[in-house]
């Protein structure tokens, strides 16, 4: 499917280009559909395309064992899937999972190589966002180390309305316990402590945010360390 270029550029590495820029990378890239359950990419495989979310949602997993992976990382319309490009390394270590259903942009590795290699200003921006989900990962680390269930799946939920843009969207017991590194009845009981709290409300899956603020509240700082190193990272 061709791009719509009439439209503003719906993915944030693309609107921090000069817009001339912007253009011409558009120009290389095709709308692919982002539905639930996809896998982009398995660890280790070698990718013949990246991705730019301009909605929807895709989860970075690492393997623990056959049949248990535990999420490291979410990627949204800020950032790019398939970040290792930017380091010259053409295999994913992680699953890519579509979590929420969308559209990204599709580009070629090649393209994006080359680009890189004739643009400064995309490696800069490219290496913010590296930086950025470096950022996320390591802080997601320690949260699953560290924090209570409940503030741990607050957080998660404000990092996934973020990248949504929705008050609602699907998500599954299975795919938060895999978020929080808990079995389904801890994911039970902490959407049963946001849900008591009027913060969300929660029906097989499919959650609404009800009270931001509150749910800002009720999440751990993590959610606010990555949000401002980010922020930091961006005016540098």
């Amino acid at each position: 499917m061709s791009v719509d270029r009439s439209h503003a550029f719906p993915n944030k590495i693309f609107r921090a280009l000069p817009r001339p820029q912007a253009k011409r990378l558009l120009a290389s890239c095709t709308v692919f559909d982002l539905s639930y359950g996809n896998v982009l990419f398995e660890p280790g495989e070698k990718m013949e395309y990246v991705y730019f979310p301009t909605s929807g949602l895709v989860s970075l997993l690492t393997p623990v064992t056959d049949s248990v992976n535990v999420e490291v990382g979410l990627v949204g319309n800020e950032g790019m899937a398939g970040i290792s490009m930017v380091l010259g390394v053409r295999v994913s270590p992680v699953r890519l999972l579509v979590q929420g259903t969308g559209s990204a942009l599709r580009m070629k590795a090649s393209v994006l190589r080359k680009a890189i290699e004739e643009s400064p200003r995309l490696r800069r921006e490219l290496n913010s966002y590296l930086y950025c989900l470096m950022a996320q990962v390591a802080q997601t680390a320690a949260c699953n180390r560290y924090h209570a269930v409940a503030q741990r799946l607050a957080r998660w939920l404000l990092m996934t309305h973020d990248r949504m843009q929705s008050d609602q969207f699907y998500l599954t017991q299975e795919f938060l316990a895999h978020m929080l590194s808990v079995r389904r009845v801890g994911v039970t009981a902490a959407a049963g402590v946001l849900r008591k709290n009027n913060l969300i409300s929660y029906l097989r899956g499919n959650i609404t945010i009800l009270d931001r603020l509150g749910l800002e509240l009720a999440s751990c700082d993590c959610y606010r360390t990555v949000n401002a190193i980010c922020d930091g990272a961006g005016s540098t």
